[in-house]
């Protein structure tokens, strides 16, 4: 693996935890993917630094348990502002 993805998966690693960002927010933020950042922290950080792997999964971990909330959330957010224009 080329150094500078191995940084990249690091920094995102970092910035996630940090943060306590969803992987679509990393994605904006950085300016990639959300499957790249995915990749980079699933696959990849792994094989560079396995404590840093961890941390992030345990944070991917719980925005995966709270998503269909964040989901529910938007929806009831859009429906309001819809209401709110009538």
């Amino acid at each position: 693996m080329k150094g500078y993805i191995e940084e990249r998966a690091m920094e995102i690693a970092r910035y996630i935890i940090d943060n306590n960002t969803t992987v679509r927010q990393a994605a904006k933020h950085f300016g990639i993917s959300k499957s790249t950042v995915h990749k980079d922290c699933t696959e990849r950080l792994v094989q560079v630094n396995a404590s840093l792997a961890a941390e992030v999964r345990k944070v991917l971990d719980v925005n995966k348990a709270e998503r269909h909330l964040r989901g529910g959330l938007a929806t009831r957010e859009k429906y309001l502002h819809m209401e709110g224009h009538r």
